[in-house]
């Protein structure tokens, strides 16, 4: 199943290598849960369609959005069949500008979903950026016939996320997987290092390479308890030297991203992707 939302060095090109280490039918006969306390735009967990998974964000916007389209499919059908039919640089604008509101967090939480999925659509490149009030700061992408609606899209994820067991949490990825067990698969996907400009801005209060360290200690604990644990970050030589330890494995790879909104504006970026020693295919 592709995801329904576009998400900024998502993770649809890197899913035959993570599938390396994931067996699908195998988690399916044993029952074990994935876990993704990043989730994002979900290309992983929506392709694996497995009937037990958690996903975690810290971004409200976004796990609200996730349980919308769980629980209101077809109302949240109905407001972006509105946002498509006024589409335009004008509208764009004045639905961005909603959050700069002192009443906007009284707004329903269908109408936030739809205006994040609509955002999502219709703004460059898929990104989803805060500055440091928290606003949404994203301009318009330039696109000729954007998917705002994605009706059977929205339709299908909803029916995957009532006919399974799917937790949907939201806060900091060490309490998204208090309950993970042996054998289950944690797959990490927290905003990328960069050797100079640090970590992007995905909401107000940040990530930081103090929160990658926190996270590389959950992982230590994850590890030691027989969990299948995946990372992906940039390839650059703070997340070298923090997993360089006998536990773990680095695999560097490449991986053509998106820099513009054109598909032919693309360059290559080294990333890797990081797994327990312990971790055992099944």
């Amino acid at each position: 199943m592709n995801p329904l939302l576009k998400w900024a060095g998502g993770k649809r090109k890197l899913l035959p290598l993570i599938f390396e280490y994931i067996n699908k039918d195998e988690l399916a006969k044993t029952g074990n849960k994935l876990y993704e306390p990043f989730v994002g735009g979900g290309s992983l967990f929506l392709n694996l369609e497995l009937s037990r998974c958690s996903i975690n964000d810290y971004n409200p916007e976004l796990i609200n959005t996730y349980i919308q389209i769980r629980d209101n499919p077809l109302k949240l059908i109905n407001l972006l069949e509105e946002h498509k039919k006024n589409h335009s640089l004008e509208y764009y604008t004045s639905i961005r500008a909603l959050d700069r509101r002192v009443d906007y967090s009284n707004y329903d939480d269908i109408k936030k979903a739809a205006r994040f999925i609509y955002l999502n659509k219709t703004c460059y490149n898929g990104l989803y950026r805060v500055n440091s009030k928290g606003f949404f700061n994203v301009p318009m992408g330039k696109y000729e016939n954007p998917d705002i609606v994605a009706q059977d899209r929205i339709l299908r994820i909803s029916e995957y996320l009532n006919s399974n067991e799917i937790e949907i949490t939201l806060g900091d990825f060490e309490s998204a997987v208090l309950t993970a067990e042996t054998g289950d698969v944690i797959y990490f996907d927290p905003p990328y290092d960069y050797e100079k400009e640090g970590f992007t801005s995905y909401v107000s209060n940040g990530f930081t390479r103090d929160d990658l360290k926190r996270l590389r200690k959950c992982c230590d604990s994850l590890v030691d308890i027989g969990c299948k644990v995946i990372i992906s970050n940039n390839d650059t030589e703070f997340v070298n030297t923090l997993f360089n330890d006998q536990r773990y494995t680095i695999k560097k790879i490449e991986v053509q991203r998106l820099i513009g909104s054109s598909n032919k504006s693309r360059r290559k970026e080294k990333e890797v992707i990081i797994y327990g020693k312990d971790y055992r295919r099944y």
